[in-house]
């Protein structure tokens, strides 16, 4: 059955100030889905317009939206897919297609996981594999478009678990985080608040990853490559500029646990592999294990 987009997306448009109109926009592309906008003032300079889509998309696609108001014109898209049963609705694939859902088990440990990180297309042929790399999450986010490694930036940090942009927020500023106030229970099990693995599957915890990482032969981006696991390295996002780091070189994988302000991450480098804290704005990859 297909999903139905219930999404927000901004438009930044400069303006004198004045009174707007609410409307509703059709999507070209992907036909099912309506942005919706209501009546409001415009700021005096650049302002904010926030448009939510709904609807039932008929097809998996970039829909997009042409916007004429107050004299100015745009346009936004968003990659959507049709039906993605397994993935909460509203998700946001960066390529346009849901990461698919293929279980491997390390028989060390007994436990299952994804055999990708999200946003991979493949299983890792290599550790340095592009096309397994996948997405980079700030811890406790959902799937909203911000983990794509090419979204943009931005500097308000959000007072909400939803953000009301798919951005990357940057947080150069203690603790590091995209949130304020921090809610430690985003992505605290399969049922948490902004769950980004599919049904079945959760972020793993800091005990799981100790787990898998004492099964390995050694500490070194090698050896997890070499796990039935298939961790490549993916690099990570600085969480102070936005920018890639670290890609061919290192990983740095999420896992659901905190510490204090900070969250647990998993450092997978060329001579050591460590379980640490690091903020919670940093964007990294997930790899997700099965409930």
């Amino acid at each position: 059955m297909a999903a139905s987009y219930v999404f927000t997306a901004i438009a930044y448009l400069g303006g004198n100030g004045g009174v707007y109109s609410g409307q509703s926009i059709t999507s070209e592309g992907v036909a099912g889905l309506t942005a919706t906008l209501a009546s409001g003032t415009f700021a005096n300079g650049n302002g904010m317009l926030i448009f939510t889509i709904s609807g039932i998309p008929a097809t998996s696609g970039s829909a997009s939206f042409a916007v004429n108001i107050g004299g100015q014109i745009c346009s936004f898209s968003r990659l959507v897919n049709s039906d993605t049963p397994d993935y909460p609705p509203g998700i946001v694939h960066c390529t346009g297609t849901p990461t698919e859902i293929i279980e491997v088990t390390n028989p060390a440990t007994g436990k299952s996981w994804m055999d990708r990180n999200l946003g991979a297309s493949q299983l890792a042929a290599s550790s340095t594999d592009k096309a397994s790399y996948g997405d980079l999450y700030q811890w406790g986010r959902f799937v909203d478009g911000h983990q794509c490694r090419n979204s943009l930036l931005a500097t308000d940090i959000s007072s909400t678990d939803s953000p009301l942009n798919g951005y990357f927020i940057i947080a150069p500023d203690s603790p590091g985080d995209w949130r304020s106030s921090q809610n430690n229970n985003l992505w605290q099990g399969g049922n948490g608040i902004n769950n980004p693995c599919p049904s079945g599957f959760r972020i793993p915890t800091e005990a799981q990853w100790n787990e898998e990482i004492s099964s390995w032969n050694n500490s070194s981006v090698a050896a997890a490559f070499q796990s039935p696991i298939k961790f490549a390295a993916a690099g990570r996002r600085y969480s102070h500029n936005g920018e890639l780091g670290s890609v061919d070189l290192a990983g740095r994988y999420r896992t659901s646990s905190i510490s204090g302000h900070l969250s647990r991450r998993v450092r997978i480098d060329t001579g050591c592999t460590d379980v640490g804290s690091h903020n919670r704005a940093s964007g990294f990859s997930v790899r997700c294990i099965k409930d």
